[in-house]
């Protein structure tokens, strides 16, 4: 088949592009590189069957090739990234590139699986999360360009696939680390790792009693390929994510430990709209795609920590 990736060059992408190509399957990747990084797939680009495009998904463009699977993953998802000056940036990267992204499965007739997000549950009043819960989001805060954007394109995709009769699939992705995530991230992992690795305090945003579910990446693009090659009937949207739940305070005990650091834990302002918990009801993953994470936090976090000594430490 011929796969298209977009975001391709970014944590997710690159790591779902690399499993991909173990087939005999042809994988465009394609991402601007807005948050994404070229070094991610520097080892594919000798690949046949490999091809990488520096194109904007919310610009107007098309593919010459026959296109049978989409993955759309373009979009920041660190609030690094997401807020601030890239909020704008960041909600048409959901909107337009949604629907550029839907225009072009309706021309291929090709399966569009959409990467929506936990954050479409705000901060939930429903533990742990199902997919029937609406959820419960601040539309105008500084993580509205996210969690709206997100919704959005949830309904744009169910929209195309009720009166255009595109074969879409959705899915809610929950915390998910691994190799790949920039050194400047922004996320919780990604950044605890990186201040203990070089025995710097490690900044805790709130008390540390908010909690959070974290799935190993190879899990997750598991996940993401069983929904993709699901029946036709099966269109989502289902959360993918690791149940176990863990606090903030309970994580970078845990780092600092892995890593033998000397690094201090300092606390500081909880930001606006931070939600205080979160973690995946996965029953309907489990009954329609057979699935759940195999792979838990301290195997996760060993191979993760080993990554990050080879980046942050290249001589």
């Amino acid at each position: 088949m011929k796969i298209l990736v977009t975001g391709g060059t970014g944590f997710l992408g690159s790591n779902l592009c690399r499993h991909l190509l173990q087939g005999e399957n042809k994988v465009i990747c394609l991402d601007n590189n807005y948050t994404g990084n070229l070094g991610n797939i520097t080892e594919l680009m000798d690949n046949p069957n490999f091809e990488y495009l520096n194109l904007d998904v919310t610009e107007q463009w098309n593919i010459s090739e026959k296109i049978d699977q989409i993955y759309n993953l373009a979009c920041p998802a660190s609030p690094k990234y997401y807020q601030g000056k890239h909020s704008i940036q960041t909600t048409k990267t959901c909107v337009y590139g949604a629907i550029n992204m839907l225009e072009l499965a309706k021309r291929n007739n090709a399966v569009i699986l959409q990467t929506s997000t936990s954050e479409i549950y705000g901060e939930p009043k429903e533990h742990p999360q199902t997919e029937s819960y609406r959820g419960n989001v601040n539309p105008i805060g500084i993580r509205s360009c996210y969690d709206e954007g997100k919704r959005c394109a949830e309904s744009l995709f169910f929209d195309y696939w009720r009166y255009e009769g595109v074969n879409i699939k959705v899915v809610r992705i929950f915390n998910t680390y691994g190799p790949n995530m920039a050194l400047d991230d922004g996320r919780v992992i990604s950044n605890f790792i990186c201040q203990a690795l070089n025995n710097q305090n490690i900044t805790i945003y709130g008390d540390g009693s908010q909690t959070r579910s974290f799935c190993y990446v190879d899990d997750l693009i598991k996940a993401l390929i069983l929904m993709m090659n699901s029946g036709k009937s099966f269109t989502g949207p289902v959360n993918l994510g690791n149940p176990q739940e863990f606090s903030i305070k309970e994580l970078a005990e845990k780092i600092i430990a892995k890593t033998n650091s000397n690094s201090r834990i300092i606390f500081k302002a909880l930001p606006l709209d931070d939600p205080t918990r979160r973690r995946p009801d996965i029953s309907l993953a489990l009954e329609k795609l057979s699935w759940q994470p195999k792979i838990g936090i301290d195997e996760g976090l060993d191979k993760t920590i080993e990554y990050f000594r080879k980046i942050c430490f290249k001589e």
